[in-house]
């Protein structure tokens, strides 16, 4: 399966932390579209509220929090960011890491030296809230250090977190 370099036929949504996509960008898109579908369908199995103005993370996305985040950014058309086997950036994009607090995490707006990205991070973080604001997080824009501008996703405050296995 594409996006899956480690061989074990499980989707992985792009946190930007990876190697560039080169594989058929069709069938990543439809990989994305499929792992999605799965996500609503765990939380309408779990009754979790899961589109619209009332969509909530389920029990599954507050326990994995990157994943969940970088699935909705990846299938929300936003452009991850990419590291090449040396671990410097080679492509600008959004980069998904886990957050200090349990069911957190922290995206920031990354690219190699004179790309650009950090003038493109306030538009482009402001994207990356409204992508998460429509699946239930919510994204608080922070200033980090060095001026850089990062946001801090959270499961929407004053939902529930739905029945689900512990």
């Amino acid at each position: 399966m594409s996006g899956d370099p480690g061989g074990k036929g499980a989707f992985e949504a792009a946190t930007g932390d990876g190697p560039p996509f080169t594989g058929d960008a069709e069938q990543r898109s439809r990989e994305v579209r499929s792992a999605l579908e799965g996500l609503r369908q765990i939380r309408r199995l779990t009754g979790t509220p899961g589109g619209g103005a009332g969509a909530v993370p389920a029990l599954w996305e507050r326990r994995q929090p990157v994943r969940a985040v970088a699935l909705a950014l990846e299938a929300g058309g936003l452009a991850p960011s990419a590291v090449d086997p040396a671990g410097a950036r080679v492509a600008t994009g959004y980069r998904v890491r886990a957050g200090e607090r349990p069911a957190t995490a922290v995206v920031e707006w990354l690219g190699p030296p004179g790309s650009g990205a950090a003038g493109q991070e306030t538009e482009a973080l402001t994207a990356c809230a409204r992508v998460l604001g429509e699946l239930g997080w919510e994204a608080l824009l922070y200033k980090g250090p060095r001026g850089r501008r990062f946001l801090e996703a959270e499961p929407a405050a004053g939902t529930a977190a739905g029945p689900g296995p512990s």
